[in-house]
């Protein structure tokens, strides 16, 4: 009796240990996702490479512009603000990228599915996902606005200093970050890598930037998330635009914001195919 009776309380109890134990304990806790994303982006060439690329671009082109024209070209010293972030024009192609990547090349590869079976709670794999890509992306905009700085520092003294420098380099290092996210969300929502790398790459390198100079449009283009963003960056007011330097900051938080609400929605409606 106690010889059969005992491998069925011991099979039973650890039935009840493993439907109680947490998330961590099952290892789908927030920290084993966060750590499990991050060994994707350091074995997936294309994940890594995009950020320390947009790096390269914001300080090497900045600093290039800098080092060839410095104070004679009244196109970057009239705001010092868009010579010091000249290069996060094309370093910004980059991380639009690397936004698309992180979660679009799951959902081109099909591996989406494997990951949400893997991780119970939709909300946690979608968190790691977005943190991992915003500390990543915070990391660049420290190192390409830094690189900047310095290097128009070297080769342009009067565009690295002035009242509104601390503005301008908080901008520079929050716009990728706010960046990121906006792409992040926006591909968890169209579920599609091509579409979204479609989208977003030519309108905020091409598209966004020839519009805002259309004098008509002008006035519904300074609101998208890229131009507001961006006129943040900028040392003096521009009296065509409608909001001030911080609020063009928000503006571009409330659409990152929003579109990472909205690929969450996505995320969690997602029906993962299992033939």
């Amino acid at each position: 009796m106690s010889a059969t009776g005992h491998p069925l309380r011991t099979g039973t109890g650890t039935a009840a240990a493993t439907a109680t134990a947490g998330p961590e304990s099952t290892g789908t806790g927030f920290a084993h996702v966060l750590r499990s994303e991050w060994i994707k982006l350091a074995t997936l060439r294309s994940l890594w490479l995009t950020p320390v690329l947009a790096v390269l671009l914001t300080a090497g082109l900045g600093t290039a512009a800098a080092a060839a024209f410095g104070d004679r070209d009244s196109g970057l010293s009239d705001d010092p603000g868009l010579g010091i972030h000249y290069g996060l024009n094309f370093g910004q192609a980059a991380l639009t990228c690397f936004g698309v990547l992180l979660i679009g090349q799951e959902f081109n590869t099909r591996m989406i599915g494997t990951s949400l079976t893997a991780v119970a709670r939709r909300d946690r794999l979608y968190a790691g996902k977005l943190t991992l890509g915003a500390l990543v992306a915070l990391a660049a905009g420290l190192l390409g606005t830094a690189g900047s700085i310095a290097g128009n520092a070297a080769f342009s003294p009067g565009a690295w200093h002035g009242p509104a420098l601390f503005r301008s380099a908080t901008a520079g290092v929050l716009y990728p970050v706010l960046l990121v996210v906006f792409c992040f969300g926006l591909t968890a929502v169209l579920r599609n890598l091509t579409a979204a790398m479609g989208l977003l790459v030519p309108t905020v390198f091409l598209l966004s930037p020839l519009l805002g100079d259309v004098p008509g449009v002008r006035r519904v283009v300074q609101f998208l998330p890229d131009r507001a963003g961006q006129y943040a960056l900028r040392y003096a007011d521009d009296p065509q635009v409608a909001y001030g330097h911080w609020t063009g900051l928000l503006i571009m938080a409330l659409w990152a914001g929003a579109a990472a609400y909205a690929g969450l929605r996505s995320v969690r409606r997602y029906a993962v195919r299992t033939g």
